[in-house]
């Protein structure tokens, strides 16, 4: 089985942020195998036992199979006797040494990718805010992934066609280049936002800026989607800031730049290697 190492990543993180917002001593999850409806536990926190590792729950089996079968959060307060679930899994739970449980689903662009658990060792209600804080951890993981995703389809939009690269070939680059550099700020994993970042840079033609006033990502920014076409308005939408903000970056961009217009920013922008 091969595993998709940054999903397997994010379903870890979403395992630590459960376990710290919720205070539930045991935590694990997996993804869902390609092709297949189960789920394959692969991350395990504050398990004593080996007894769930690798385990493969089977879509609407167990609670974890509700789960992905509902495509909606699930919770038992005593799993070896719960009625609302099937028991194909009781022995290595109860091996564990699990009663109360909640299994969440992490849904990116309608598809079950993953699930999140959480237990308790005694039998008592987990409650609506508990539940509310593990669901809050899959949706971070979900975002993380659709994030991870479109930045993926647009460094595959730009990547250059076969033959000479024209000047349609070369919009698509730049207009690609713009929605990576305003997708970045919204990753919150340093390593991956620090990954698109240095992906964007490889879009940027000739042998990086000409000597000069260096530019703040965020001018960078903005001249990005100001070359892409973007009104102040439309980029301050596309980057979550003010317009005040963006005309901010934009003056400060052409100052640097020696520029009295925005045409003029975005031509020298190209010309000194800032953008595409």
């Amino acid at each position: 089985m091969v595993v998709d190492a940054a999903d397997a990543a994010q379903i870890r993180s979403a395992l630590v942020r459960l376990r710290r917002t919720t205070g539930l001593p045991v935590a694990f999850g997996g993804l869902v195998e390609s092709g297949r409806r189960q789920v394959r536990i692969s991350e395990l926190s504050g398990t004593a036992t080996t007894a769930l590792s690798a385990l493969a729950v089977t879509a609407g089996n167990g609670l974890g199979g509700r789960a992905v079968a509902l495509s909606l959060p699930c919770a038992v307060t005593d799993y070896s006797v719960s009625r609302q679930i099937s028991h194909e899994y009781d022995l290595p739970v109860a091996a564990e040494g699990l009663r109360s449980v909640l299994a969440v689903p992490v849904v990116v662009r309608r598809r079950v990718r993953g699930v999140l658990y959480g237990a308790l060792r005694t039998a008592q209600p987990l409650g609506d805010r508990t539940l509310g804080a593990a669901v809050a951890a899959a949706r971070d993981a979900e975002q993380a992934m659709v994030l991870r995703e479109e930045a993926g389809e647009l460094l595959a939009a730009a990547a250059p066609a076969p033959g000479p690269a024209g000047g349609a070939a070369w919009e698509q680059v730049r207009e690609a280049h713009a929605a990576l550099r305003a997708l970045a700020p919204r990753i919150t994993d340093p390593a991956l936002r620090d990954e698109l970042l240095r992906a964007c840079g490889l879009l940027v033609a000739g042998n990086g800026p000409a000597p000069g006033p260096r530019p703040a990502p965020r001018e960078v920014d903005v001249l990005a989607c100001v070359a892409a076409g973007a009104t102040n308005a439309e980029a301050a939408e596309r980057l979550g800031v003010g317009a005040e903000t963006v005309k901010s970056y934009l003056r400060s961009a052409m100052r640097k730049l020696g520029a009295r217009t925005r045409t003029e920013a975005v031509a020298s922008a190209r010309r000194t290697g800032w953008l595409p």
